[in-house]
């Protein structure tokens, strides 16, 4: 893999109290060990290489755990967001300095059991600045946001879902720097914001995924990602 990856792991967790009063939810114990370990594991054996955790709330336990990645194949840096609560696109905008014109950026609470560089392939052979992973949900998991026909992402909207909208946001996307740079002066905003913004001005390339995602980012999803990696390590 060429490109590096921004794992956006600053939040608060406050669905996920009292486990996240004094752990980040990246550091839940998820079947033995940290779920942050999982993702940073699977992603070496993707061929991943550059890793940057965009931290903020509890941040400082997270980088003591993971540290400079060399347990795990990786190089791992931090992006702070400080006192200031930044947003998911403020975070990766902090984050810019130590990225790349374009990156992958990855939810810290999910675990994605894809092929990390097909996506890679994908971003390159398409001639849009980002790319979104999206996954048929039909309102299973979460409210279905993404209207995808024909192989196109015809638009993302978080806030106002449609009845025609089958697809969700898989979880994982890649997006060139000039994205967030032209996008806003802000130094505070949400990333769902921008991609609605890039999905109607045609500026959000779509690629269909098959295999569910697993998330920590609450108590059912906590659980079913818990009997995933339980049975995964059985033989």
């Amino acid at each position: 893999m060429k490109l590096p990856i921004a794992i956006l792991a600053g939040g608060l967790a406050t669905r996920m109290m009292p486990l996240t009063q004094s752990t980040p939810k990246a550091l839940l114990n998820v079947a033995g060990k940290p779920f942050i370990h999982w993702q940073l594991e699977y992603l070496m054996q993707q061929g991943a290489k550059e890793v940057v955790l965009c931290v903020g709330h509890l941040g400082e336990l997270i980088e003591a755990s993971v540290g400079d990645g060399r347990d795990f194949g990786l190089n791992v840096s931090y992006s702070f967001d400080g006192s200031t609560l930044l947003g998911t696109g403020g975070s990766i905008k902090r984050a810019l300095p130590y990225l790349d014109k374009a990156f992958m950026i990855l939810y810290g609470d999910s675990f994605l059991p894809i092929d990390y560089k097909s996506v890679e392939a994908e971003f390159f052979n398409q001639n849009k600045p980002a790319l979104m992973t999206i996954l048929k949900n039909e309102n299973r998991w979460d409210k279905s946001n993404v209207i995808f026909k024909n192989h196109e992402l015809i638009e993302y909207n978080k806030l106002k879902c449609h009845s025609d909208m089958d697809y969700i946001d898989y979880g994982l996307s890649i997006m060139s720097a000039s994205c967030i740079n032209e996008y806003s002066k802000s130094d505070a905003f949400d990333l769902s914001d921008l991609y609605h913004h890039l999905s109607v001005t045609k500026n959000l390339a779509g690629l269909e995924v098959k295999d569910r995602f697993f998330e920590i980012g609450s108590q059912i999803g906590l659980e079913e990602t818990q009997k995933f990696f339980e049975l995964k390590g059985k033989p």
